[in-house]
């Protein structure tokens, strides 16, 4: 009998990679999105992908009766991935009650549903941010790193909903949930038949980058060379959207078939980091295409630099990301070659 997984947000660049391993993995699947930063033809992809096309329904998670209308209709979802939030850094200066209320509310209306229609676990997506910047002595950050003042309400939200969720479980709640703490996803699946999808001008570097090779944009700008790195430029931990989406697999499986904690946390990423003058060189080197690049003074809220220890991933859920990071940005030229193709941009 197959397991039927909500997967919120799921038309979106890790939602929808994260749908095709779960269908690969055998898993039936809903996808709710309200379609505000994703197109509704990436459920072609996911077919063309997966020879299946998951249930879909366009709701909003802010109207509590809506949400609820879509456990009346799949009343055999046993797990949720919850991915659906606003997530752009800088909007969110700009906007904060809007990703208070996006994000807070929606992850309220799914928990308070959960015990009602007997759905036993949640995948919440949460990010690094968490961890603010990190000392020098607690790189690589461990899940028990401190977590530092969020530098925007976008970060802050991910810290208010893990929150909830500790709360929610402590207070008897008869659910279990794995936050998993995502570094730098970037990439696109290797058929280029679904990958990141940026509305406007690319928050991202990889979109950045991949758009000013094809000539959509004129120039990249690098921000800051001064910062205490070996090449000046800020490090990430970049991780591979493909290789991100088969850990919610084993955090769902885990979740759903093991006997756990009612909460666990978990880094998501390579456990190395890549500076971004690195990333624009590696780029250059996989695809053989030149990009028009500057330096540019430093960006405010930007951490210096970040990387996660992910070994509790690796041996707890036997999960590892693997994939050379030539071979990742090669998928993400590959698929703005097939956006071009396809007259998106």
């Amino acid at each position: 009998m197959k397991q039927t997984i909500l997967v919120t947000g799921g038309t979106g660049f890790i939602g929808s990679h994260t749908t095709v391993e779960l269908i690969e993995a055998g898993y039936e699947v809903v996808i709710i999105d309200d379609l505000s930063n994703s197109k509704i033809e990436v459920l072609d992809g996911i077919e063309k992908i997966t020879g299946v096309r998951p249930a879909f329904e366009q709701v909003d998670l802010r109207n509590h009766e809506a949400t609820e209308n879509v456990f009346r209709k799949y009343p055999k979802i046993e797990g949720i991935i919850h991915f659906a939030a606003s997530k752009a850094v800088g909007e969110s200066v700009q906007k904060p009650l809007m990703y208070y209320r996006n994000n807070i509310v929606s992850l309220i209306n799914l928990l308070e549903l959960m015990p009602e229609y007997n759905v036993k676990g949640i995948i919440f997506s949460s990010s690094c941010t968490v961890y603010g910047q990190p000392k020098p002595e607690n790189l690589p950050v461990t899940e028990n790193a401190p977590h530092q003042k969020a530098t925007s309400p976008y970060g802050n939200t991910k810290e208010i909903n893990e929150q909830i969720i500790l709360d929610y479980i402590h207070s008897g709640a008869n659910i279990k949930s794995i936050v998993l703490r995502y570094f730098n996803p970037i990439g696109a699946h290797p058929s280029a038949l679904i990958g990141e999808l940026p509305n406007g001008v690319p928050n991202n570097l990889i979109p950045f980058v991949t758009q000013t090779a094809m000539g959509i944009r004129k120039e990249l700008t690098i921000f800051g060379n001064d910062y205490n790195t070996p090449d000046g430029t800020c490090i990430r931990d970049y991780i591979y959207v493909v290789d991100l989406a088969k850990a919610h697999v084993a955090a769902m499986a885990r979740v759903l078939d093991q006997e756990t904690d009612k909460i666990e946390y978990f880094n998501i990423g390579t456990g190395s980091g890549n500076s971004t003058k690195e990333i624009v060189d590696t780029f250059e080197k996989a695809t053989g295409v030149k990009v028009n690049w500057k330096y540019g003074p430093r960006r405010e809220g930007d951490i210096e630099k970040i990387w996660g220890d992910c070994t509790k991933a690796n041996t707890v859920l036997g999960w590892k990301a693997d994939t050379p990071l030539s071979d990742v940005l090669a998928s993400a030229w590959k698929w703005q070659e097939k956006l071009r193709e396809d007259g998106i941009m």
